[in-house]
């Protein structure tokens, strides 16, 4: 299968951490790289220096209840974004944990096989008060 973003992460989001896999493509072996965050403010803009340090163009994440809001927040406009339909992804049943979701998510985006949910413009966002964004 064809890979669309050589360099691009996937992020398994709950309420106190994020699990981030770095996905890396090199000619057509793909090396993963994961890390677990907390969802603290320096924490969040620390995986967000990570993420940029490894080169990473494009981020895919389950929309997970409001906990996917912050993190969403603090990378926007440094990556590409793109928030998933947790019921779009479903991982096959099994050996299931955080690494595994992260990883798989990695791998979904990097072939593009992820339809991105709809989120509003940050100045829409802003405008129209329904989403709080602190």
């Amino acid at each position: 299968m064809k890979t669309l973003h050589r360099r691009c992460a996937g992020l398994d989001v709950h309420s106190d951490s994020v699990v981030a896999c770095v996905r890396l493509t090199v000619r057509t072996k793909a090396s993963h790289e994961v890390r677990r965050f907390s969802t603290a403010t320096p924490d969040l803009l620390e995986l967000a220096d990570w993420l940029a340090a490894q080169g990473v163009t494009h981020v895919a994440m389950e929309a997970t209840g409001i906990y996917w809001k912050p993190i969403w927040h603090i990378l926007e406009g440094r990556f590409e974004l793109v928030l998933a339909n947790a019921a779009h992804i479903r991982n096959v049943p099994g050996r299931k944990s955080d690494v595994n979701d992260a990883m798989w998510i990695s791998d979904l985006l990097a072939h593009g096989l992820i339809r991105a949910s709809f989120v509003p413009q940050r100045a829409s966002r802003q405008l129209s008060g329904v989403h709080r964004w602190r």
